[in-house]
Order: C-alpha cells, then structure tokens, then sequence
C-alpha cells in the first residue's frame, strides 16, 4: 500500500559558488547573497520538502591539496551556512533549516545558546548537520583526532549541549506578570560538566524549547557512525541503495543501534540521499546511460578532480592504469569516502584508476534499478518500491541550492510523487520535528 513518505533537500556545494561549472552559471545570481538561496529554498517549501540541509567543510585542506579545493570551485570557498540560515527562515514559513555543524568548532556553550536562539526566532525549524570532520582542527588550535575518537567527542558535546538545552526545569519558566516573577532561580540547574574534551558549566542563558529539541541529522556509514546515530541523530543520511533489500538492512541497522541505547524505531528517520537525472522519455534515459559508458580521458580527469577535492589526496597526478595504493589517503580522509572510490568496481587491489573512475561515470536506468537515470514516472515508481518493501522514511535529493537544479530536478517529479500519494500536499506548522515526525 503507497504510504506518504519524507523528502528534503541536500545543498551539496554548500554555501559557495552554485552553478559554477554549468552553463546555468550565466543566470547572473550572486552566490555570495541571500536572494538566491531564499528563492530556491522557496520552491522547495511549495514543494512540500521537509527541510533542507546545508553541507560544509570549514577547511580548504591541506597546504598541498589547496588547489585542489578551490580550482573547481567545490571544495571551496564556502561561508559559513550557519550565518545564512536566519535569512532562509525569513523567505519561508513551514520548511525546517539544517547547516552542517563540526562539533570540534563550535564549544558546547556557544553551541546550545546559539541553536536555542534560533530554534526560537524559527518557530522550531531549525536542526543541525552534526559532522567529526578533524582536518580542520589546525584551525582552531584543537588537536587532530582518530576517525572513532572524533566520534566519542562529538557524542560528549551533544550531551552536554542537551544538558544545557534541559537546563531550565520545568517549573524555571513562570512568566508571571501579577507577582512580577518571571523564572525560579532554584529550578535551573546549575551543573558542571567535566568530561575527556569538554569543561562546561551550565545553566543555558536561553528559555527552554516549546516543541522539543532541534532536530540533528547525522552522515556517516561506519560501524562507529552508526552507533553515534542509534544514540544521537533524529535524522541519519544514507546513500540510497537500488533494491528494497538493501533499503530494509540498513534501516535495521540504525534502528537496532537506537533501540540497543534504549531509543524505539519511531525516535529517528532513515533518509537515502539521490541524485536524480529525470529525463522526458524512455529513450532519452538510454541515450544518457549509453553515452556514460564509454567516458573520455577528460571526463575521467574531471571526475578525478572531484574525488580529489572529496579525498583531499591529488588523485589528478596518478597514472591512469595503475591501481591506487590506500596508503595514499591520509588517517583523516573519510573511511566512507575511501570505500566510496575504492570499492566501486569491486576490488582493493586490483583495480586501475580508470576502471575506478569509468565506474565513477557509468549512469544507469532507474526503471532497471541501476542507477537514477529515468522519467518523472519511472522514478516514482522507484520510490514507491522503496517506501513498500523497503520501509524507506524518505529521500534527500541532492544539488546545488540553484533555481534551475531544483527545477530540473522536480519539475515533473513532483506532481507525480503527490498524484501518487507519496509526497506530502502541504508542510504542517509543528516546526521541523513536527514535520518529520507527524507520519
């Protein structure tokens, strides 16, 4: 039975230059102002997407790999998305608003005071993208972390940031004109945190929340990530698989990590992250898979530029029909993207560059279950098998935060995921968690 499922938006670029490197670039928008991103972001509330998320990477990488970040404009520049959130809240009502916060940043104080003040001038819309990201810590004078002792951080900082959330107890708040109270001091609870990273003291200089917590996403494939979600996340990111089996094993796995830390499968959504291709026709879907499988050296050395950037490690450089040793990747490099690369045509050892990047640039028919390539119909066909069998909550459509991606990518789809029943008519006004959490 087709059963509503949620969708949102992951702003893939990040708070840089949308469009550059596309033809819609000559559009003539001014990546560095709110009026682009408040008439994409908009759209997708017309749309009926849950949220939107906003990626980031503080850091341009490694004194050798700079160029690499900036030459194509992906890894970098990028401003901070935090900063453009209140002006996304402003352009819209209902859609919730989730940048991507490195919890080695931002110290657990600052953290909750600044995310409770925006929860409130939001009406609870707005969430965070919590990463571990430690190639950045040189920045901030912090100590660089182990992929697994990143992640033991960030659970401490999420605890102290609820704790300091929680602060205020129940009867703190009084409000009381007639007698001229407004809080009781003695219903705060003045704590002091002193953990392995972090030496807080509470209590929060900001009310309590009206409709629970701001929601947090997390990313994040590993055996150590997905315990953070089971313990942390209210949303985690998944790359979305191309059968429901593989749908419904994932799920268990985030649901289980949830349920052995004494949450339930209905305290946090499975998201799969897509990048659709919808095209007009059957045979405009074949021509597009067919031409992707025979890729020239210039497509391969694009797309080696973007694992590049992904990687931090200049893949550019490497000869074409060589395997690529793993010890190329520096500790910090994320697991999941080395896997990513590696993994891709099926053997560590043994694979060549080439063979790695041409799996990199094979497209396939969605309406075979072999990649995302497809129409509007045969796409929704897609997600509603994953949604049936498969349990799937919901998918995140990836791409630049650019009104000519959006559209591209929803024009058609839309209509045909609501004619169906999948997609929501219109957002509700419960804030983020309302809209998450309300199906």
């Amino acid at each position: 039975m087709t059963r509503l499922q949620h969708f949102g938006w992951f702003f893939s670029r990040g708070f840089g230059p949308q469009g550059w490197g596309n033809p819609y670039r000559e559009w003539n928008h001014d990546w560095t102002k709110p009026a682009l991103y408040q008439q994409s972001v908009r759209e997708l509330e017309q749309a009926g997407l849950d949220l939107v998320i906003m990626e980031d990477a503080l850091s341009l990488g490694s004194p050798e790999t700079l160029d690499l970040r900036v030459r194509g404009a992906y890894g970098g520049p990028k401003h901070d998305p935090l900063m453009l959130t209140p002006y996304l809240f402003a352009a819209t009502s209902r859609i919730g608003i989730a940048p991507t916060i490195n919890a080695g940043a931002y110290p657990p104080y600052l953290a909750a005071r600044q995310f409770a003040t925006l929860a409130h001038l939001s009406d609870d819309r707005f969430g965070l993208n919590l990463v571990t990201d430690t190639g950045s810590a040189r920045h901030f004078g912090l100590p660089a972390l182990g992929h697994d002792a990143a992640y033991d951080r960030a659970d401490e900082w999420m605890a102290v940031v609820r704790r300091l959330w929680h602060s205020w107890g129940e009867e703190a708040l009084v409000a009381d004109p007639s007698t001229g109270r407004f809080a009781d001091g003695a219903a705060l609870d003045a704590f002091r945190h002193q953990g392995e990273y972090f030496d807080v003291a509470g209590p929060l200089n900001a009310v309590p929340f009206e409709r629970g917590d701001p929601v947090v996403v997390s990313p994040g494939g590993s055996a150590r990530g997905l315990a953070f979600a089971g313990t942390q996340s209210d949303v985690q990111l998944a790359l979305a698989p191309l059968d429901a089996g593989s749908v419904r094993d994932y799920r268990a796995r985030i649901l289980g990590a949830a349920t052995e830390r004494g949450r339930t499968a209905s305290d946090i959504r499975v998201l799969f992250v897509v990048k659709p291709e919808i095209v007009p026709s059957r045979e405009e879907a074949v021509r597009v898979v067919e031409a992707s499988r025979h890729p020239s050296d210039d497509v391969l050395r694009a797309i080696a530029l973007g694992q590049s950037s992904d990687l931090e490690t200049d893949l550019t450089t490497l000869d074409l029909d060589r395997p690529v040793d793993p010890a190329v990747f520096g500790e910090h490099v994320s697991h999941g993207s080395i896997k990513g690369l590696l993994g891709g045509a099926g053997s560590f050892a043994d694979a060549t560059l080439r063979e790695l990047l041409t799996v990199k640039a094979r497209k396939g028919l969605v309406s075979e279950r072999a990649g995302f390539v497809g129409t509007a119909d045969e796409f929704a066909d897609f997600v509603e098998e994953l949604g049936d069998d498969g349990g799937s909550d919901g998918m995140i459509f990836s791409g630049d935060l650019h009104p000519v991606t959006v559209h591209r990518m929803l024009d058609e789809l839309v209509p045909v995921l609501r004619r169906r029943g999948v997609l929501r008519q219109e957002l509700g006004d419960g804030g983020l968690r309302g809209n998450l959490f309300d199906f």
